[in-house]
């Protein structure tokens, strides 16, 4: 296998960790990116890779914006982020949760997990078993915790609503028309938010009866998974996995704001500067989709409960008022504008 660091995605991280347990069928990627601020937090996805290489790719990409996302939301976390390695069904076994927080136990407290695609709270109960150094787990009503993707839900939406107010000129959500891409529990919580604000909605999901129950449940349109990215709208929310917005999918775009909850939503550096060039507003993604990764930290740390999450997750629109405002200043793109703050905190600005 190619060494991490010869990867275009490695940025001088601090350690790329590659686990094997044959015995449970565990194999998987744990990348610190930089634990300048704090142990290297971030979520654990379980993913099947059609090339294993890729996995490490996804690694060096989720950990990097992590330290990125952690910085600019004032946790006292670094940044980091775990793959595991599914097979074509997906299988998951105890065994195989089990050997993995063993493997997060040998890290000795450098990187603290979370649940991330495919894993659930359970899962994170499971891997607790092996390690403290995990977050995400079930908590009591009024306690910070438990499955991240209701807060992200939150903070994204706060921060469209933030993105309406910047692009539109709008102070609600009510007849804006927001495309949103993918409906798990990120997407479909964004969107039944904006549903109560009486948005328009229009819906895709890889899997297309998910979509299509929501969009009814909604009053909601529901198109092709391949045709969302294309669609005529406001708003356009990339909530599904990252890479999404590359040279030609920008050349596509019909939309004047995007602002979603996926990670790594631009493929490379460059479509920072396309999206940019055709006027398009763009909310960096670690800014807007902070609020689960708020969430678990403090659970973790033991500080506050869910109204201080509440109060620090409402932070997300002035941070991103704040790299907006800078873009447009000095014309430089918003996503390196938010770049370059969160290097400055992590110490190598």
């Amino acid at each position: 296998m190619t060494a991490p660091w010869t990867y275009p995605d490695f940025d001088d991280h601090e350690g790329v960790h590659l686990f094997r347990d044959a015995a449970s069928g565990l194999t998987a990627v744990i990348a610190l990116h930089s634990t300048h601020l704090g142990p290297a937090a971030g979520g654990t996805r379980f993913w099947h890779y059609a090339d294993p290489a890729d996995a490490i790719t996804d690694a060096l990409r989720l950990s990097r914006g992590m330290s990125f996302k952690n910085a600019m939301a004032g946790l006292p976390m670094g940044g980091g982020k775990a793959v595991v390695l599914a097979d074509s069904l997906r299988t998951k076994t105890p065994e195989m949760l089990a050997a993995f927080g063993r493997a997060v136990e040998a890290l000795g407290g450098r990187y603290i997990t979370a649940e991330d695609v495919g894993m659930s709270d359970a899962d994170m109960v499971a891997i607790s078993r092996e390690t403290k150094h995990v977050s995400g787990l079930p908590v009591a009503a009024g306690h910070a915790g438990g499955d991240p993707g209701p807060t992200t839900a939150k903070g994204v939406y706060l921060g469209v609503r933030a993105a309406i107010s910047r692009g539109l000129g709008k102070q609600d959500a009510a007849g804006v028309h927001v495309a949103i891409q993918g409906v798990g529990s990120v997407g479909g919580g964004l969107a039944r938010l904006l549903a109560k604000d009486g948005a328009k909605l229009t819906l895709a999901d890889a899997d297309a009866k998910r979509a299509k129950a929501l969009a009814d449940e909604l009053g909601a349109t529901a198109v092709a998974a391949a045709d969302i990215m294309t669609v005529e709208a406001d708003v356009l929310s990339p909530c599904a996995l990252g890479a999404i917005l590359d040279e030609r999918s920008i050349a596509a775009l019909q939309v004047p704001i995007v602002a979603g909850g996926a990670n790594n939503q631009l493929a490379a550096p460059a479509d920072a500067d396309r999206i940019h060039a055709r006027g398009i507003l763009y909310a960096p993604d670690y800014v807007i989709n902070a609020g689960g990764i708020i969430n678990v930290a403090l659970e973790y740390l033991g500080q506050g409960d869910r109204a201080e999450v509440e109060a620090r997750v409402a932070k997300i629109p002035e941070r991103l008022d704040q790299i907006w405002t800078e873009s447009a200043a000095s014309g430089v793109p918003s996503a390196v504008v938010a770049d370059r703050m969160a290097m400055k905190l992590i110490g190598r600005g």
